[in-house]
Formats: C-alpha cells, structure tokens, sequence
C-alpha cells in the first residue's frame, strides 16, 4: 500500500496532537466543527479522532457536545512534572551510592502509602532484591521506618492498622509496641536503621525528606559485615538529605 492509499500512521498521530492543542486552547471546551476547522482537518476526520481520544481518556465529551482535556491528559502531565522533579536530585543520589559504595534510595509517602521513587544503584553497589514490597514492608525497612518516624501519631496508627508486620527474616520485629519504641528511640537519629530485619546479610540506613508537604526518605543499603559504617554514612546522609529536600521543593 502506498502513501497515497491513506493516511500513515504518523500522520494519524501528528492529527491527534493538534486535535489535543486545539482542544487546549479553550478553556471550556469547544464543538467538533471548530476544532476541525481550527485543525485544518476534514470534519470526518476530526470526528473520528475525537471520538478515539475521548474514549481512551484523553478528552472528555461535556453535555453541550464541546470537548475538553481528560484526566488522562492530567495524569501525564502529573508524571512528566513528578520525572523532572527526580531528574534534579538524581547526581545527588548518584554521588552518594560513589561516595559510601552503596545502592541510595528515595521513597515518599503518597495516598497512605510508602512506594519507592528512585534506586541509584550500580554493578558494584547492587540493590537490595526487593522481593517483598516497600508498601508491604514499612516496617522491616530502614527507608519505612524513617517515614513511620515522622509520622503524627494518627497517620502512624492508621498506616500499622492497614500494614500487618510480616516476619520477613528471623530479625524482623513483629511487635507494633516494639517497633514503634526502637524508631521513637533510634540510637541514630534523626535516621533509623534496618539491621536485616528486610534481607538476611543487608542492612539500611535511613534520614526523612520532604517534597514541599510530602513526607519521604532517603536511604542506603550495604553489607551486613560493613555495619561499623553506620556513623560515618549517617553523618553523609543528613547534609545530603537536607540538599534533597531543597532540590525536590523547588518545582513545589
């Protein structure tokens, strides 16, 4: 088939992006029949586009028949910010797994939840395996109980309520007044420690950071048989922390 035979697929996909700019550029959404025009697109046409767009999220049809941008559209936009963000902190992060010759990490508490953003690792600083989880094991891990730390009482009462305290190895701490006694009372802090109560032969080091009002963490992970270490990569972590903090807030 040749390229007279019908349009390409890159020319269906250069048709729908100036559908979405047109549609952009009205604040309360426009008909079909000004969009094509807008678009110097066949009516035909634009109706088919609009149609595939709406239905994948990209548009939303309003009751008056003008269309307007979809959550979708939002969601990417969401994204894209959230990635430039990260994109600022990870030489950071990139410095400080050369720096200690560990893997660095960075989470975030989001919608009650403690997810990973960002593991800076490297073929001589290899990562934890993370085969449970971070939302799963806040408790076992030194970048959790950083989070759990900083946590009002209320958030931290509702996140164990939701989170059972998983025996993941045999130094896992089990016990909610337990766990909550050895964070409130971290010989460390403001960081905490995770003593392989994630991974046998691993242990984590953890300092809290903040997106604008979002709570996270930054953490490092290293041998077991380097645990002599924790004073020294703490004293690195807080300064680093706190340089993350001020990168992570300047898109707030």
């Amino acid at each position: 088939m040749g390229a007279q035979d019908g349009p390409t697929l890159i020319t269906s996909v250069q048709r729908a992006f100036r559908l979405l700019e047109a549609v952009g550029s009205h604040v309360n959404g426009a008909p079909a029949k000004q969009l094509a025009r807008e678009t110097d697109l066949p009516l035909a046409t634009a109706y088919h586009l609009l149609r595939t767009l709406v239905h994948d999220g990209y548009l939303r049809k309003l009751d008056d028949g003008g269309f307007v941008l979809g959550d979708k559209v939002q969601t990417l936009n969401d994204t894209g910010r959230g990635q430039t963000t990260l994109s600022r902190v990870r030489p950071t992060l990139a410095a400080l797994r050369d720096e200690l010759a560990t893997a660095a990490y960075l989470t975030f508490y989001e919608e009650g939840e403690i997810r990973v953003a960002e593991i800076v690792d490297s073929p001589r600083t290899p990562r934890v395996d993370l085969w449970v989880g971070f939302e799963d094991a806040g408790h076992a891990t030194a970048l959790g109980k950083s989070v759990l730390r900083e946590l009002d009482e209320d958030a931290r009462n509702d996140y164990l309520s939701r989170h059972a305290l998983a025996d993941l190895t045999p130094r896992t701490i089990t016990s909610t007044p337990v766990l909550l006694r050895q964070i409130d009372a971290s010989p460390v802090a403001p960081a905490v420690t995770d003593l392989e109560e994630y991974s046998l032969g691993t242990v984590c080091v953890a300092v809290p950071v903040y997106r604008g009002a979002t709570l996270g963490s930054l953490g490092v992970s290293l041998p077991a048989d380097r645990l002599s270490r924790i004073e020294e990569i703490r004293a690195r972590l807080i300064p680093t922390a706190s340089r993350v903090t001020r990168s992570l807030s300047l898109t707030i």
